[in-house]
């Protein structure tokens, strides 16, 4: 039996969950949680007990000085709470950590105990994953639910992937098979810019999650962030002609797709989140993003090793091939 000692009632509560490794391309859904409870101030009421999940050879804890005394945090999963204010109050409990290492059906059962005794309405993945996609263009955002009436009423793609999965996928199916609605909100990043930060793919996460559950949140200096990596990126692709030629690529393929749509309800669709937001009574100057890092954002290489990305064959010599999603 969960018990909650000194977490008062909640108002509609939400759980938003992000785990740090396999769900986590560059570090941009970690940090959407890791924003929002700075945000807010959350506070921490409860963590799972690390022995149970965690393998410490693969995550390993880290020792530290307390006013001369050692110590040492534990690579866990952390639950908090805060309250968004407005015309509307409601609150979010906030659950960042790591991807576990064992035990994962415990693991799931024991966050949807902590949503049951909390009454969360829903519970929202956060994960980010590395893609065929342009650092130039905005950034993709992919919604997800096994729930077929969930995905009618919140306009999201009903998930018909199969294949190798994270915490993310088997938490939403958790949820799912425990009755609980969830969604899972993926971010594509750049597979050859993958270095965290990403504060880009970070603010679209953030964007898409504002209009998902209809808060408003604060922004601070992160668009900014988001700007300056943009242009960093810019620098560093244009010193390499190859790599340069590879993006030019990636841009002309994704306008291509999105042109039919781009013309319709796209702009409808970003049209009203400018109006909301500017007749809003939150915080003013633009969507939340990632906080900057003092690590500049460089070209890694890809998972096959090579140094630079390979050049894809041109649209006229390869006319029925596609890249995978």
């Amino acid at each position: 039996m969960i018990e909650l000692e000194g977490v008062p009632e909640l108002i509609d509560p939400v759980m938003v969950a992000a785990f740090e490794g396999w769900n986590d391309a560059g570090d941009a859904a970690s940090t959407a949680v890791a924003h929002l409870d700075r945000e807010w101030k959350g506070e921490v009421f409860a963590a799972l007990d690390a022995e149970d999940y965690y393998d410490f050879q693969v995550n390993r804890p880290t020792v530290w000085m307390d006013a001369g005394v050692r110590k040492i945090t534990w690579p866990t999963t952390r639950l908090s709470v805060v309250r968004v204010g407005g015309d509307k109050p409601r609150d979010l409990v906030l659950v960042r950590g790591i991807e576990p290492s064992m035990r994962w059906r415990s693991f799931c059962n024991e966050l949807l105990g902590f949503a049951h005794e909390l009454g969360v309405e829903l519970v929202v993945v956060l994960g980010a994953l590395l893609g065929d996609t342009p650092h130039t263009r905005p950034v993709p955002i992919s919604g997800t639910t096994s729930d077929a009436d969930l995905a009618r009423r919140m306009d999201l793609e009903e998930t018909k992937y199969e294949g190798p999965t994270g915490i993310v996928g088997v938490l939403q199916e958790a949820c799912t098979h425990a009755g609980v609605p969830a969604v899972s909100l993926w971010a594509a990043v750049p597979h050859y810019v993958s270095q965290p930060p990403n504060p880009k793919a970070t603010l679209a996460l953030l964007n898409r999650l504002e209009d998902l559950i209809d808060v408003r949140i604060p922004l601070g200096e992160l668009p900014e962030d988001a700007r300056a990596w943009q242009v960093g990126v810019d620098q560093l692709a244009a010193e390499d002609s190859e790599v340069a030629e590879y993006v030019q690529t990636l841009e002309e393929a994704r306008d291509t797709a999105e042109l039919p749509e781009a013309s319709g309800e796209a702009i409808a669709r970003e049209f009203e989140r400018y109006l909301r937001r500017r007749d809003g009574s939150g915080p003013a100057g633009g969507h939340a993003t990632a906080d900057g890092g003092e690590n500049q954002p460089y070209l890694r290489d890809n998972p096959g090793g090579r140094a630079k990305p390979p050049k894809p064959p041109k649209p006229s010599e390869e006319d029925d091939e596609s890249s995978e999603d």
